[in-house]
């Protein structure tokens, strides 16, 4: 006998129209650029499948991933064309499936730029370290002729410190300047979400919005332009009531002092909800206040349920998610928050 599988107790909310709303908003902040859209790490966790066709759809048409892994997933609603892989190639296979697929590499070092001209070269794009001493062709590579031999459609760097008022900013922008002069290209792109607020000389021809396509506000300028776009919900697996003197969790980091109805969550930190949540931390429902007891599990939190004590196993409650006060709350970054999310949630 067959039987429908169960329904899942971890609910991920995506609200569409804040995402198109967000990249609209980003697109416009971009000036005469095109936005386009980081979806690497499974578009920061909400799902590739929902986001690209959605962003696609409202208008963006360049698509950035990081690994190669994370290509097969975004064709299946872009064309090859708009998607550029970070890391780059490294080995004569990673060109070959670049060709294979019509995705345009991101050369990152002067080995990159040889690889991929030895294999067969083509159209790619190109890193230019300006200061985050991460990824990128040094500025003093610039001239080299491994790099000046390279089909170059996006010309980019990264900037290290959008997210604050830093002299680092101003720096990068006149070397990014510098190497555009020197190196041909047929786009040039320096800013992702935070850079796009710093104004629109950063912007160039194309920007790449991240963090804040999903929710997230780096820099609050952008905070009136943002939408939350993550809403996430737990059900209640269990209500149970507690006498003065009981503890709560592991290590019985929480004792009641009083008669308690508390709530057992089926959310942990297997699920991304970590325990620095425990600090400060609450849950709601219908806007009353759900403080968390005690340690957070593996696959359960407690919470009390002094202000709805006519919950039932089987509820649902909602989790606090709107980045900035997520971030102040945990001590984790917005970022972290996002991609962070497992995989047991059902996506909506």
């Amino acid at each position: 006998m067959q039987a429908e599988p169960p329904g899942r107790t971890l609910r991920l909310r995506l609200d569409r129209s804040a995402l198109s709303h967000n990249w609209q908003a980003l697109d416009r902040l971009s000036g005469a650029a095109n936005a386009g859209a980081a979806v690497k790490a499974d578009a920061y966790g909400l799902g590739v499948n929902a986001v690209v066709p959605l962003l696609r759809d409202t208008g963006a048409h360049t698509f950035f991933v990081a690994h190669w892994s994370e290509v097969a997933d975004v064709l299946r609603y872009t064309p090859p064309e708009t998607i550029s892989v970070l890391h780059g190639p490294l080995t004569g296979n990673d060109c070959a499936y670049a060709r294979a697929t019509g995705v345009r590499p991101v050369i990152n070092s002067v080995y990159q730029a040889r690889l991929w001209r030895e294999t067969g070269g083509g159209l790619c794009d190109l890193m230019v370290d300006t200061g985050i001493n991460r990824l990128g062709i040094g500025m003093s590579e610039l001239g080299d002729h491994e790099v000046s031999g390279l089909e170059i459609d996006i010309l980019m760097s990264h900037l290290a410190s959008a997210d604050e008022d830093s002299q680092l900013n101003g720096k990068q922008l006149a070397r990014f300047t510098q190497a555009c002069s020197s190196i041909p290209a047929r786009r040039r792109s320096l800013a992702s979400s935070a850079g796009i607020a710093l104004g629109k000389e950063y912007a160039f021809d194309v920007t790449r919005p991240g963090l804040s396509l999903y929710g997230g506000i780096p820099r609050p300028e952008l905070k009136r332009e943002i939408r939350q776009v993550a809403q996430i919900e737990a059900a209640l697996i269990q209500c149970r009531n507690i006498s003065p003197g009981d503890s709560v969790g592991y290590n019985a980091k929480f004792t009641a002092t009083e008669a308690m109805r508390v709530g057992v969550v089926s959310l942990g930190y297997a699920d991304g909800f970590l325990r620095s949540w425990n600090t400060g931390g609450i849950l709601r429902k219908d806007g009353a206040l759900l403080p968390l007891l005690g340690r957070i599990s593996m696959d359960m939190a407690v919470v009390d349920l002094a202000a709805v004590p006519h919950l039932r196993e089987g509820d649902w409650v909602e989790v606090p998610y709107y980045l900035p006060d997520a971030a102040q709350t945990t001590g984790l970054s917005q970022y972290e928050l996002l991609t962070i999310l497992g995989h047991r949630f059902q996506r909506l």
